[in-house]
């Protein structure tokens, strides 16, 4: 019999949604469960310092967790290096501060405060003082992939008919419609968030799981048993089928 493994969709600051979302797993598959986090853990949301805190301690603790990154967490990690980095995905004009990324909120949630006029030097000099070094780690150590039992888990897709190593991380965890609009059959069925969506979605070479928390809506989280999927609700499992 294949393993259940389970995975939930983009977080982005949502401790609460997070915290229901492994109740929804324990109650399905027990804290012994194997769970994929597809990634962007922080920004836009309210406490993207308490999600950190929970895979932090649950990793440290050996739960078996598989932290993903997404493009928000790399966004983060290179603000936090000794020299604040840019990540060369955005749009000219756009760094991790900008208010349609959400790493303000981030911020907040260590007790940093960014007001209008602060120059990037000294909204970093108190970053690097307020965020903890085992939370740095943590971002700087996220894999950008996993692949198990016909499964493909990555953050936002894969460039079609590339193989898995030769795949860029700049596609893995940024790529959009070419992954998006191709709708040829995969090696693997491919389980990403990256695009928010209204509801999962199984497109039959591809899963869906970002549901928009980071926007206030509800974070998805799924069980697949090969490549067969159920959403995970208070009330159990829900067919999800493309």
């Amino acid at each position: 019999m294949t393993r259940p493994i389970y995975a939930i969709g983009d977080i982005h600051g949502q401790r609460e949604m997070l915290e229901s979302a492994l109740a929804r797993i324990d109650a399905d598959g027990g804290r012994d469960a194997r769970v994929v986090f597809l990634g962007d853990y922080t920004d836009r949301g309210p406490d993207s310092r308490g999600v950190l805190d929970i895979l932090v301690q649950g990793k440290r603790a050996g739960r078996d967790w598989i932290t993903l990154k997404g493009n928000h967490d790399r966004m983060f990690a290179l603000f936090l290096r000794d020299y604040p980095a840019n990540d060369e995905r955005l749009l000219i004009g756009h760094h991790w501060l900008h208010d349609s990324l959400g790493g303000p909120e981030t911020l907040a949630s260590y007790g940093v405060e960014v007001k209008d006029g602060d120059r990037i030097y000294q909204v970093h000099q108190k970053a690097r003082a307020a965020i903890p070094e085992a939370h740095r780690q943590f971002l700087e150590s996220l894999p950008a992939w996993h692949e198990e039992d016909g499964l493909l888990f990555v953050h936002a897709g894969i460039r079609p008919g590339v193989p898995l190593d030769r795949q860029t991380e700049d596609d893995l965890i940024w790529i959009r419609h070419e992954f998006l609009d191709d709708l040829r059959p995969h090696p693997w069925l491919v389980v990403h968030g990256h695009t928010p969506a209204r509801q999962p979605e199984h497109r039959g070479n591809r899963v869906n799981l970002d549901t928009g928390a980071g926007y206030g809506r509800p974070l998805a989280a799924a069980v697949f048993e090969g490549r067969d999927c159920w959403l995970l609700t208070d009330r159990g499992r829900v067919p999800l089928k493309p």
